[in-house]
């Protein structure tokens, strides 16, 4: 009898008896879910503020929503992607470079920009000094995510043969992400301006957000015409240590 019950008993499993297969669609619902809220706040900011604002309304950034209707969606995006990015787990590389991205989002969050003039004419020196830190972690941040495109998403081709078209992507969205931080920083230094309502830093943010979330897609295998023909090279941390 106790012999019989001790075999009919079902085995303790694991998170080291997660199969490879198992391992690898976590790995790629982070990547999409990391790149469907990186591809749709540049398009949901501005739409749901002219909505609620019942005009056309555009802000001078991204980073302006905190201070809109849509800062639950500004500050909740900015958070689930620092959480998605925490959370993944591929190699140790990447594993550290996002946990270090992760965070970055989360401060970027946690730390609004200076209120706009039209609202705070005078701002105090707290705003003042946690505007700074917002723009410092913001670019923190797009530093990790283009070197991810450049580097990281990059690094596994074969030593000789042509580029597959997902690393063009990766290494178009990266320079892209590097171009509009430029392009933010010499606007904001030198306080450039066009005759227009969309502002150089609200388009550099909202382009390089796309195209971070574009690179992040396509790592996902959500674009089936890019998606690797092989296996990861490596599954979960926990797995490879």
């Amino acid at each position: 009898m106790a012999d019989h019950a001790s075999h009919s008993a079902p085995p303790n499993r694991g998170i080291s008896d997660l199969t490879p297969d198992q391992d690898r669609r976590t790995v790629r619902r982070l990547r999409l879910g990391i790149g469907v809220i990186g591809s749709l706040l540049p398009v949901v900011l501005p739409i749901g503020n002219s909505i609620t604002s019942a005009r056309v309304a555009l802000l001078a950034s991204m980073s302006a929503s905190y201070y809109t209707h849509m800062r639950n969606i500004f500050v909740g995006g900015l958070c689930a992607i620092g959480v998605f990015l925490i959370c993944y787990r591929y190699d140790r590389r990447e594993d550290r470079l996002s946990t270090v991205a992760g965070v970055f989002a989360v401060l970027v969050a946690l730390f609004p920009t200076e209120p706009p003039h039209s609202l705070v004419p005078d701002p105090s020196r707290v705003q003042v000094v946690v505007g700074v830190l917002h723009l410092c972690f913001a670019a923190a941040l797009f530093a990790v995510l283009a070197f991810f495109c450049l580097q990281l998403f990059t690094d596994s081709r074969p030593e000789a043969g042509a580029r597959p078209g997902r690393d063009w992507v990766y290494l178009v969205s990266g320079w892209v992400i590097v171009a509009c931080i430029a392009t933010i920083t010499v606007s904001e230094v030198l306080h450039l301006a066009w005759d227009s309502p969309l502002t150089l830093t609200y388009l550099g943010e909202s382009v390089a957000v796309l195209a971070f979330g574009l690179a992040w897609l396509v790592k996902s295998e959500a674009a089936a015409g890019l998606a690797p023909g092989a296996p990861p090279r490596a599954t979960a941390v926990g797995l490879n240590s």
